[in-house]
């Protein structure tokens, strides 16, 4: 499993940092944060060192509402939504690929239920896009 990368709390991750880490995946990030910054400007992004997973981790969130939960690792990025029941109802129509649906749908019966995109091109940008159409549509 890759560990995220992101794990000196001294070490806040600043544009360069960040760059540092991404390396060919940076793309990707800056797409999604371009598309982020255009399409829902009332976003806010807090970066917060946690000591229970150490590392710095993003939250998205809106009007006090998380969005998502974002981390660093060793060339790529992971995004992981959290979704409520009228959510979860949603996955199985959702145009994201079945395995990410199945590991959901493995997820049931736990209390708090997380689909997780891994985004190391820009193609799994659109993957995030559909996931953030709805969790916007479900909140």
């Amino acid at each position: 499993m890759d560990q995220p990368v992101l794990s000196d709390p001294a070490v806040y991750p600043t544009e360069e940092v960040l760059s540092s880490h991404l390396r060919k995946s940076k793309a990707s990030f800056v797409s999604l944060f371009a598309y982020n910054h255009a399409n829902f400007p009332d976003f806010e992004e807090r970066w917060k060192y946690y000591n229970d997973g150490k590392s710095w981790l993003m939250n998205v969130s809106r009007k006090k509402k998380t969005i998502f939960w974002l981390s660093i690792r060793n060339g790529w990025f992971r995004t992981t939504f959290y979704l409520n029941s009228k959510g979860a109802e949603c996955v199985p129509g959702a145009r994201i690929p079945k395995g990410l649906k199945t590991k959901f749908r493995e997820s049931a019966g736990k209390k708090i239920r997380g689909i997780t995109v891994e985004i190391k091109a820009k193609a799994d940008v659109e993957i995030y896009k559909e996931l953030l159409a709805l969790k916007m549509a479900t909140m």
